[in-house]
C-alpha cells in the first residue's frame, strides 16, 4: 500500500512539474538562421 500511494505522490509531482514549466512557457529567444554543419573526416 506505501508503494501505491508513494507512486501516487510521484506521478502527482511530475504532472505539477509539467503543468509549471508549461504555464511558465518557452524562454524568449531565436533559433540561429544557419543550420549546423558537420563534416566527416577524410580518411588518406
Amino acid at each position: 500500500m506505501r508503494a501505491l500511494i508513494s507512486a501516487g505522490i510521484g506521478l502527482v509531482a511530475a504532472i505539477a512539474l509539467v503543468l509549471t514549466i508549461t504555464a511558465i512557457g518557452a524562454p524568449p529567444g531565436e533559433t540561429s538562421p544557419k543550420p549546423l554543419l558537420t563534416t566527416v573526416p577524410d580518411h588518406p
